[in-house]
């Protein structure tokens, strides 16, 4: 099968919801945390499981470099591969490519570039995107796009419209199998480019849709614009997607225009770096007032760092770069977000959303 959704509640335009693949349902709106190359960092699949995660992420341009698409399809896939038996979206290699502006080079057919690894040359394009990640087997697959940059003029972002366009005419076409497939809508800043962009994408009739080339550099307002801008021309039917996005006020803005599938490396990079989410905020454990602190990063917090350890403990971790620190502040971080977004499925169900966006957008993270 590919994937079922169903609209269960909603309060406002905020809804809730549950995608439902053959490996399992996903109860939206939903945070996917990040497995760039195969590996949520300092996460086992058991652990993941345990702090509640549905559907991670992986990246079709990381992996199809090291190990290579094809030997990971001889193993058995990309789930028998990392030991996940539940749902998976790669993403296209478009924003990984878009990030490599000094090594590639942009043609009609795809994108020259450069190994970050090696130096090795490579193409990329529409026709490898869908084939590489037919070779990975994710549930949810991405179309191939130009992640527009910031700041683009408006002939750069109409040329790169029609890229990616043509791009997901092209993805649409070679798309075979029970993959789901995502269109990806683009257009920088400006708002009609967003808009025929968005119309252009949906024509196509995909699985779901996603807004990218948000999050490169342009303002919160010109981010929230855009959103606004896109979400009324996406089917109300089908799955709505904020790539990159984990901001907490970012995500409640989203969600209170009707997205409902998120990603993000926050929560994993502000661990290793030894920033937690809490219900108060951000806590930087390095700071020598938890040097003593017997408490837990947050006594709200059921996940097994908070119901085990204290600040102190995972101060001394950090400071003396102990692998435990990155494992321990991880498990928490992720716990954090799969909870936040638990409650905000119930605030929803409860017609209680903008109590529940009142709450954490008082709150400084």
């Amino acid at each position: 099968m590919k994937i079922g959704f169903n609209i269960r509640k909603s309060d406002g335009k905020a809804r809730t919801g549950v995608l439902t693949t053959s490996r399992g349902d996903i109860h939206t709106p939903v945070f996917m945390p990040v497995g760039t190359i195969g590996t949520v960092k300092a996460m086992g699949p058991d652990e993941l499981v345990g702090i509640g995660a549905e559907i991670i992420l992986g990246n079709t341009y990381h992996l199809y470099l090291r190990p290579g698409h094809e030997t990971i399809e001889r193993l058995g896939g990309l789930h028998r591969f990392i030991s996940w038996d539940r749902p998976m979206l790669t993403d296209s290699g478009g924003f990984q490519v878009y990030s490599l502006a000094k090594l590639r080079k942009i043609e009609d057919n795809g994108v020259r570039f450069q190994s970050h690894l090696d130096g090795s040359s490579h193409f990329l394009g529409p026709r490898e995107a869908i084939q590489i990640q037919k070779a990975l087997g994710a549930d949810i697959i991405m179309t191939f796009d130009e992640c527009t940059p910031y700041p683009a003029d408006r002939d750069y972002a109409l040329r790169s419209l029609e890229l990616t366009t043509r791009w997901a005419r092209t993805c649409r076409e070679l798309h075979k199998g029970d993959q789901a497939l995502y269109g990806i809508i683009q257009g920088s800043t400006y708002d009609d480019l967003r808009q025929r962009s968005a119309e252009e994408i949906v024509s196509l009739d995909f699985d779901g849709y996603a807004i990218g080339g948000v999050s490169v550099g342009e303002t919160k307002d010109e981010m929230y614009r855009a959103i606004d801008i896109c979400t009324p021309f996406m089917p109300a039917e089908k799955p709505r997607y904020l790539m990159g996005i984990g901001d907490i006020p970012d995500m409640i803005h989203a969600v209170s225009r009707g997205v409902d599938m998120f990603d993000c490396v926050m929560p994993t990079r502000n661990a290793r770096n030894g920033t937690l989410f809490t219900s108060k905020g951000r806590l930087s454990i390095k700071r020598a007032e938890f040097k003593e602190d017997e408490s837990p990063p947050d006594p709200a917090c059921d996940c097994y760092t908070c119901r085990n350890f204290s600040n102190s403990y995972l101060r001394h971790l950090f400071l003396n770069k102990e692998i435990l620190s990155m494992r321990l502040n991880t498990i928490h971080n992720l716990r954090f977000y799969m909870r936040f977004f638990e409650e905000m499925r119930a605030a929803i169900e409860d017609k209680r959303f903008r109590e529940f966006a009142d709450k954490w957008n008082s709150i400084s993270f």
